[in-house]
């Protein structure tokens, strides 16, 4: 399957400061992570990738079910107003702005919605405006906005996860993104987008807990043996300690990459503020 559709696959975050327009005054504050991205992004331009698949937790939201954009754009700025939003500082200049603006494939994105509900996933196809055009281009989060600033100026189709459905349902949601793509004839490069425990620092939005750095070690272990299925053992009261937002995605992109086809590469794993950060290539 992943030599026929699914060409690149990779794990990676999307802490604001990582894009050095973002970082304000402290331009060296996730340098590992950026250089790590900057990796990633080389490789994938290395592949023949049709598109780019994004599996984020922060983009289009539906109660109970997954979320597909199937719009012929997206469309997001980000500035450091944002970045001081995130962690309630007050701030009321702007800043440093990033905008990006891609196109979606959007027969690609139909074709997987409609896979997915045929396989008993709850999944939302969503649209604004009009079928196609201009007017039809729907907001691009920061789980897809930042990781996609490294990566080729491609097509993209993005996911939503939705922690309300099981994690076996993600596995198979990330199993039909590969057969749609074979069958498609597409070869894609398939991005799970995450940040992990958002708990290191007493001082962040969501506190200190010490479960934080017994995920984030057990989380990188993990990836580092390419065992994406051991995500799915962590007790419900260490998720909540720890606040995790990557276990879903990389379950996504479990799916899609089957454990015989995966070449798991630590990059790195850093967290200099509250939360932590991996760079890693599954294929």
């Amino acid at each position: 399957m992943a030599s026929s559709s699914v060409v690149f696959a990779c794990i990676t975050p999307h802490g604001l400061p990582i894009l050095k327009e973002l970082a304000g005054d402290e331009p060296h504050l996730m340098a590992k992570t950026r250089a790590s991205m900057e990796k990633l992004g080389q490789q994938m331009r290395a592949e023949e990738v049709d598109v780019i698949v994004v599996i984020t937790p922060h983009g289009l939201r539906a109660d109970n079910q997954f979320t597909i954009a199937a719009s012929s754009f997206m469309e997001g700025e980000l500035s450091e107003l944002t970045v001081a939003q995130m962690v309630g500082n007050t701030r009321l200049d702007v800043g440093e702005r990033v905008h990006m603006r891609r196109v979606v494939d959007q027969a690609f994105a139909r074709a997987i919605g409609v896979a997915s509900n045929s396989a008993s996933l709850p999944m939302a196809v969503i649209n604004f405006a009009t079928q196609k055009g201009v007017f039809s281009t729907l907001p691009l989060d920061w789980g897809s906005l930042i990781p996609l600033s490294f990566m080729p100026d491609m097509p993209i189709v993005v996911v939503n996860s939705a922690r309300s459905r099981t994690y076996q349902e993600h596995i198979r949601l990330g199993e039909q993104i590969a057969r749609v793509a074979t069958s498609m004839g597409r070869r894609i490069a398939i991005i799970a987008s995450c940040d992990w425990s958002h708990t290191h620092d007493p001082s962040g939005p969501y506190g200190w807990h010490p479960d934080a750095a017994v995920l984030d070690d057990s989380v990188v272990a993990c990836i580092s043996r390419g065992d994406l299925e051991e995500l799915m053992q962590f007790s419900e009261e260490i998720i909540e300690n720890a606040k995790p937002d990557g276990i879903w995605q990389a379950l996504v992109l479990a799916g899609a990459v089957p454990p015989s086809a995966r070449r798991p590469r630590l990059l790195s794993y850093e967290r200099p503020t509250y939360f932590g950060m991996i760079c890693a290539r599954m294929l």
